[in-house]
């Protein structure tokens, strides 16, 4: 794999919590760890930040010697942009969920929020790292997005040796679509929320056989499914966003929600950009 796994840091300790996070997956992934600090416009901002990228560069030799480290230290721009830039040619952009100058109570930052909906590759939020669970959780609806998320918890779930539960939140349509005479039968509409995960998810079972699925099929909002689930999980996989999303928006409902109150780590997954024809 030649697109390295890109994380921001800042000094911060959440962002040596996305630190450790990328120095592992990209370990396990076998590529290079590229570890970007954006330097504001403050006199004395460029020796503090050497000092960050070099203070981060070690801890990832120490922990994985044989690891590919490059860093980068770039001026005038501003974190976000920066960011979202690399993540065309990123395999991942690694990021914690609230870095230097974070208020209050807001636990994602506002550079974390942009990346998440505008970076072209996978975007992981790291804000609690959580190790003995293996297991990774995967949002699924049916979706384009979901199905992008689907193939990077596989993936995910296949190099960490974990479980991988599969969880698809149902719900019954309101008012029926199309109206009808008769109320919808829920067991026929779950046996039809099933036949539909069976069929997102059978390729991913035939490419990844030794990873062991659990399906989770449940009649409730995604959100506090998702949430709880997040308990006993290492990572949340989710899509950008899901089916009933409104066109345009950079994230949905449930990936917004899950990037703030996830108790593990949350990968952002979007459909990889169609090449443009030469």
């Amino acid at each position: 794999m030649t697109e390295p796994i890109v994380v921001g840091v800042d000094g911060s300790g959440r962002s040596l919590r996305a630190l450790v996070w990328a120095a592992h997956s990209a370990a396990l992934h076998h590529c290079r760890l590229k570890i970007v600090h954006v330097v504001p416009r403050v006199k004395h901002s460029l020796l503090t930040g050497r000092d960050i990228v070099a203070e981060a560069a070690a801890i990832a030799r120490e922990a994985y010697p044989d690891l590919e480290v490059t860093t980068a230290l770039p001026e005038g721009t501003l974190p976000a942009r920066f960011l979202v830039k690399e993540s065309g040619h990123a395999h991942a952009v690694v990021l914690g969920a609230q870095g230097v100058g974070g208020f209050g109570n807001l636990v994602l930052g506002s550079v974390s929020l942009q990346v998440a909906g505008h970076a072209s590759c996978p975007v992981i939020i790291v804000n609690h790292i959580t190790t003995g669970h293996r297991r990774v959780v995967v949002g699924a609806d049916g979706s384009p997005h979901s199905t992008a998320a689907l193939d990077y918890a596989f993936q995910a779930a296949s190099l960490r040796k974990a479980r991988l539960q599969v969880v698809h939140a149902w719900s019954l349509p309101y008012p029926p679509e199309p109206p009808v005479l008769i109320d919808p039968d829920p067991d026929e509409i779950a046996k039809k929320h099933q036949q539909e995960l069976e069929e997102q998810i059978g390729g991913l079972r035939k490419q990844y056989p030794a990873v062991e699925v659990t399906e989770d099929l449940v009649r409730d909002a995604a959100i506090p499914v998702l949430t709880h689930a997040s308990d006993r999980a290492d990572l949340l996989v989710l899509g950008s966003r899901g089916r009933g999303g409104f066109h345009g928006l950079a994230l949905g409902s449930v990936s917004h929600h899950l990037l703030h109150f996830s108790a593990c780590p949350v990968a952002v997954v979007r459909p990889r950009p169609e090449p443009t024809p030469a």
